[in-house]
């Protein structure tokens, strides 16, 4: 087959065809296509593109093609090709015996002529019912009887396939030129909406593009030996398709893109089976030439002779139907505007690639995949990786793809970065076929390009480059060989072999701290060896190893979390897998893999104790290892040897260690195996009774010690801080309720209250020990229902810890008071009114409301603590990000602590204002915890939280005032601060502008009084200090009806005559908020004569009356947006108009009442600024199906803090006419653009 020539230049790719590669049974087609092509350009314009997407990845960006390839296909054909008339069907044309049902006679001259039936191809492909070889073979029989009804019939199936109701009649098609009859069916194209059948949503449309490809592959697989070489039906069918596919309706476009490609597809299978036709016909020639002279056939030659020539003429003729289609849709149409219609064009040409390698897998093709790498739509970019992986992973093919990969290679190294996870996933599995059947072409560069993504949040991501990750480093060290056709059972040595290469790469990367995320990367590629617990805990248990502590730690962690991820299945925090559920047979698994990890670790697990025993890194993961076993196998598999063992090592853990993580897994570990329904239950009972008496006796021994010692020794303080750490620990898990801890804890936390002689790190603990002992109390009594007294007891105990914790608010030591500040925060929303819900009345003594005392004190607390300037927090130097974090998260709990408090009703929600303050400052901190609890309070009073949000306003107001004095507030930094914190909170009031407008009003009534509470002194012409709080109340303005605004500025007059000595010119502040105020219709009206009004976007309900007067605020004066290109009606040219038209907004609404209804959001910037294209508007609902109040609210914010500057600005805009001409005069149409240049992207 002729292909388009590589260049021999280096610098870039281009494609050309020789004239004798086009078959002469194509010119005719050629000649029609060239006028629709050329019909169609002249109004065709190229919209602007903000990335440049389709480039050549070598040089930067791709040659254009628009002079490249449409030069190929018009210029030189119109050069070199001579036309030949297709065959015409004869004059007298055979009528059918049985006319096709549905047919209808015409009479005309006093002939009966039968018509086509419109829609039986389309009507049976839509149903998708039928067997579509039956299908194709009855039209195949109607085109015998009659071939230019049946020719008509598949034209017309095409055209309805695009939406279009219109019909090509034999008169249309024996008069009109392919263009005309185009034009004419556009005119017709009358649809309302944007949808075909190609986009169209329903059940009925959602097997229609599967049935119409698959016809139209039938379709050429029948025809193939007979019509395919027929040029009438072939050349004209070509001719039609390449005319649409330039159409500017997106329905023409996309529906004969798909049916060009599709039916380029069935003629590259045809003309492959061409290929070994010829070959074989050859063989068969040249074995009978060599026969001797008494064998040869001369027969048998000549017959083999005409056979190959006449499958050279097939071949021949297919060639050129393919290089048509080739040149005259797929060089225009794998650039369209429209990303469906490029991800059609190439996911085809990889198809061709695969299927007809011989003649397609050139660099001239190969380069159109490369630069649509570039794409910025994600459906093209992700069709051009599996294009290229079916590519890549035949090993035959890549030895011609090393061109193709030297240069787009750092583009597809590139793409493993996209911002879109699906296409990143793609290209990972690309270069692994890349890795696996080109070897050396990867780089270690690129590999380390690929290496991090190991640790990716996303888990398809992350799997497939731990894929990549096991093919490039651990498969070659220990593939699996097969002995006899069974697979060798792995030699331990190699999978030592795989944990020391893991162990290298983890540490050596110094890519992450969390082995976990590496496991479960790997887990779906390498799950059998990181299974293999038992090369795992050989290497951890070996004597004579050579690994060091942090090896040790590392496969320790390892293990813990195989552990997890064969027992749970689910990826670590943090890390999503998008799965719902297991199916029955992973369950099954995972079940099976819990009994192996148990029954080998069972025995292993208090030999790892006793060997880590000392290290506390090391223990606790260890300890975790139980949350994973299958506990009932102690008792079916007779291991209760082995649970002394793990009891004894658990015990010497926990006397041993005081770091809280070994403490608290050993606590956990001692809970799971203390449930009752487990056999042993007496058994672990008994010891943990055991090592709490230890404990209880050893702390009660050293309580009194230091209670009564003058002199408090470091040994001593040491020894009961580890004691009350280690039952702080149990009895968070544990009920310990029965060795009475309570009291000589209170007896320990008063004396340090009244003395402060007791160490800071005794009391830490002792505040967790009463916390938790008044709340395994209230446990008991809420499910037996405890008596008055035991209430009452309760009760008091509750009341003498919160004094305690409120007393520690104020203790010299920051983690005492932060830990005070959380017990008592724990404690108020415990005991608060909500405890008695759910019919747990008998538990209304032991609610507690606190004092104003003490609100005023956890409130102080909090702006001490929480709400800090940097410059508090210390030197970034000294305090590494870790540590920063830390506290970051410490002080987010404080505050989410103080906020729950809020929110029930345990605090004054006035107090609220404090947190609401720092919304705006602290932002990136405390900015979705702030958020929630401002919508939380909102939905439980819209009234106070307004008032409350005015009263935050108010309180940074009078604080900047007290600070810099009245003179030029208005200019600091500080207040423009303020502004957008009043911005915001006027964001929060969302779209619901009738239900928020009472509140509202009050909020500005308020807010003027306030302004203009205090007077300057007496015989000043200051403004009142609190004045410049106006500008503050502007940014609500917006959310105000137009009636109301009237009603404040009236409002406003009023308090301003109480005003003494007020100037003749007007404050700044009041010129501000009266602008504000002041509708935009007013100042539109009071311009000067000779001055057009603004236009301004507005949004239309259902009915054009209802709601004016709520839309009045969100008039914005910005350009309208422009419709995509999804008109199926015909696009009349309309000039341009001025924007500064005097015309009325009614005209304008009636002008947009006449047109066609267009979606779109897209923006279009022209070089003449004052210039706009008039949008087409509904006459039904109109745009508050796609924006929202609010939208436009968050999408035009600037715009409406400067509305009455811009307006006042398109007020002394002039009209250009010599402009306004010029443009009318080109007749640009915004939706003529079907293509996008090269360069555009």
């Amino acid at each position: 087959m002729p292909t388009l020539k590589s260049s021999q230049s280096s610098s870039q790719l281009h494609s050309s065809s020789s004239p004798s590669s086009v078959s002469s049974s194509l010119q005719r087609a050629v000649g029609v296509a060239q006028e629709a092509l050329l019909a169609s350009s002249s109004s065709s314009i190229s919209l602007p593109n903000e990335d440049k997407d389709l480039e050549l990845a070598s040089e930067g960006a791709g040659p254009s093609l628009s002079g490249d390839e449409s030069s190929d296909f018009e210029d030189s054909l119109r050069r070199n090709v001579k036309k030949r008339r297709a065959k015409r069907p004869h004059k007298t044309t055979p009528v059918a015996k049985h006319p096709k049902k549905g047919s209808q006679i015409i009479c005309q001259n006093g002939q009966k002529k039968s018509e086509l039936p419109a829609c039986d191809l389309f009507d049976a492909v839509k149903a998708a019912k039928s067997d579509m070889q039956s299908l194709v073979d009855e039209w195949l029989e109607s085109y015998k009887q009659d071939e230019d009804t049946g020719f008509l019939e598949l034209v017309n199936f095409f055209i309805r396939s695009c939406g279009c109701k219109g019909t090509v009649t034999p008169e249309m098609f024996k008069k009109m030129s392919n263009s005309e009859i185009i034009q004419n069916l556009t005119q017709q194209f009358n649809e309302d909406s944007g949808d075909y059948p190609l986009t169209a949503s329903g059940p009925s449309w959602k097997k229609f593009q599967g049935s119409f490809c698959e016809f139209v592959k039938m379709l050429v697989y029948q025809c193939q030996y007979s019509l395919l070489y027929d040029s009438f039906p072939m050349d004209n069918l070509i001719s039609l398709l390449t005319g649409l596919s330039d159409s500017q309706v997106r329905a023409f476009r996309h529906t004969s893109t798909l049916a060009a490609m599709k039916l380029m597809s069935s003629l590259v299978r045809v003309a492959l089976q061409l290929s070994l036709h010829k070959d074989n016909n050859q063989r068969q020639y040249e074995a009978e030439r060599n026969k001797g002279l008494e064998q040869r056939s001369p027969e048998r030659l000549e017959s083999l002779l005409e056979k190959r020539k006449e499958l050279q003429e097939h071949q021949e003729e297919i060639e050129g139907m393919m290089n048509a289609i080739f040149r005259g849709v797929f060089v225009h149409r794998y650039r369209d505007i429209l990303p469906e219609i490029r991800a059609i064009c190439i996911g085809e040409i990889g198809c061709w690639m695969q299927s007809y390698s011989t003649s397609f897998l050139t660099d001239s093709y190969l380069k159109y995949i490369g630069w649509t790498l570039h794409d910025k739509h994600r459906d093209v970019r992700l069709t051009c990786l599996k294009a290229l992986q079916g590519l890549y992973s035949n090993r035959e093919l890549t030895a011609r793809l090393e061109l193709f990969t030297s240069r787009f290679k750092d583009r597809m190294v590139s793409m493993v970065m996209d911002r879109e996870y699906d296409v990143a996933v793609e290209a990972v599995r690309l270069l692994i076929l890349i890795m696996k059947n080109m070897e050396g072409m990867l780089t270690n560069a690129d590999c380390e390009s690929v290496y991090p993504v190991v640790y990716a949040s996303h888990r398809a991501l992350a799997a497939a480059a731990g894929e990549f990750l096991y093919w490039k480093l651990f498969y070659p060290e220990f593939e699996v060989r097969t002995v006899g056709g069974r697979e060798r059972h792995r030699s331990p040595q190699a999978q030592r072999t795989f944990f020391h290469l893991l162990l290298y790469f983890f540490m050596e990367s110094e890519l992450h701290y969390h082995a976990a995320y590496l496991v479960d990367s790997l887990w779906d590629c390498a799950g059998p060896h990181l299974k293999d617990w038992e090369s795992l805990t050989s290497l951890l248990l070996e004597k004579d190893q050579n690994l060091s502590d942090v090896q040790e730690n590392t496969l320790i962690e390892i293990l813990v979390s195989s552990a997890r991820q064969a027992v749970e299945g689910h990826p670590p925090v943090g890390r999503v897998s998008g799965r719902k559920g297991l199916s029955t047979k992973e369950r099954k698994v995972q079940a099976d893999d819990k009994v192996k990890l148990t029954e080998h670790l069972i025995p292993l697990l208090p030999q790892l104790l006793a060997k880590f025993s000392a290290d506390a890194e090391k223990v606790a993961p260890l300890l975790q290892l139980l949350n994973y076993f299958d506990l009932s196998i102690y008792c079916t598999g007779r291991l209760e040897k082995h649970l002394e063992l793990l009891l004894q090592q658990l015990q010497e853990v926990v006397v041993k260690h005081t770091e809280p993580p070994v403490l608290e897994a050993g606590a956990q570990a001692l809970y799971l195996l203390c449930k009752p329904e487990f056999t042993f239950f007496s058994r672990v009972d008994f010891a943990r009774s055991q090592l709490v008496d230890l404990l209880t006796d050893r702390f009660h021994q050293e309580l009194e010690e230091l209670l009564q010692s003058s002199f408090l020794d470091e040994d001593e303080v040491y020894s009961l801080t580890a004691t009350l750490k280690r039952l702080s620990a149990f009895y968070n898990a544990h009920d310990l309720t029965r060795w009475e801890l309570y009291d000589p804890c209170y007896r320990l936390l008063r004396k340090a209250v009244d003395t402060g002689e007791i160490p800071h790190q005794v009391i830490l603990p002792a505040l967790t020990l009463v916390y938790f002992s008044i709340l395994w109390t209230l446990t008991h009594i809420s499910g037996s229902g405890g008596s008055q007294k035991q209430l009452l007891s309760l009760k008091g105990r509750m009341v003498a810890v919160c004094e305690l914790c409120q007393n520690c608010l104020s203790d010299v030591d920051l983690e005492i008071q932060e830990q005070a500040f959380v017990l008592l925060s724990d404690l108020l929303l415990i005991f608060s009114p909500q405890m008695i819900a759910g019919g747990r009345d008998f538990l209304r003594p032991l609610i507690f409301s606190p004092e104003a005392t003490l609100q005023s004190e956890l409130a102080s607390f909090l702006m001490d603590h929480v709400f800090l300037q940097s410059g508090d927090l210390g030197s970034g130097q000294t305090q590494d990000d870790h540590r920063q974090i830390e506290q970051l998260h410490q002080r987010r709990r404080l505050l989410a602590g103080f906020c729950k408090l809020l929110l029930y009703g345990v605090l004054e929600l006035d107090a609220a204002s404090d947190v609401f303050k720092h919304y705006n400052k602290f932002y990136n901190d405390y900015g979705d915890i702030i958020k929630e609890t401002l919508t939380r309070a909102r939905q439980i009073d819209r009234s106070h939280c307004s008032r409350i949000l005015l009263l935050s306003l108010k309180q940074l107001y009078t604080e900047l005032l007290q600070e810099r004095g009245p003179q030029g507030l208005s200019e600091l930094p500080a207040f423009m601060e303020m502004r957008d914190l009043a911005r915001k909170f006027a964001l929060s009031f969302g779209p619901q502008q009738l239900q928020n407008r009472d509140i509202v009003i009050k909020l500005h009534k308020e807010g003027i009084e306030f302004s203009l509470s205090e007077f300057p002194p007496a015989g000043s012409s200051d403004e009142p200090p609190n004045l410049a709080f106006l500008e503050l109340l502007s940014e609500f303005s917006p959310r105000l009806f137009h009636q109301d605004k009237q009603l404040l500025l009236s409002c406003l007059e009023k308090c301003l005559q109480r005003v003494p000595q007020t100037p003749g010119c007007p404050w700044g502040p009041v010129i501000t908020y009266r602008r504000s105020l002041t509708p935009v219709e007013n100042t539109a009206e009071a311009s000067p004569p000779g001055h057009s009004r603004s236009k301004k976007r507005r949004i239309e309900g259902p009915s054009k009356h209802q709601g004016a007067d709520q839309e009045e605020s969100l008039q914005l004066s910005s350009v309208p947006p422009t419709p995509t290109l999804t008109s199926t009606a015909v696009k009349n040219k309309q000039p341009l108009g001025v924007l500064g038209e005097t015309e009325g907004v009614d005209g304008l609404e009636s002008e947009f009442s006449q047109s066609r209804f267009l979606s779109g959001t897209q923006r279009v910037r022209l070089s003449s600024a004052p210039y706009f294209q008039t949008p087409y508007s509904p006459s039904g609902p109109g745009l508050d199906n796609k924006l929202t109040r609010l939208s436009l609210m968050e999408e035009d914010e600037e715009e409406l803090e400067s509305l009455d500057e811009s307006s006042e600005e398109w007020q002394n805009t002039k009209k250009q006419p010599s402009s306004h001409s010029s443009l009318s005069e080109q007749g640009l149409d915004l939706l003529d653009t079907t293509e996008l240049n090269i360069e555009d992207f």
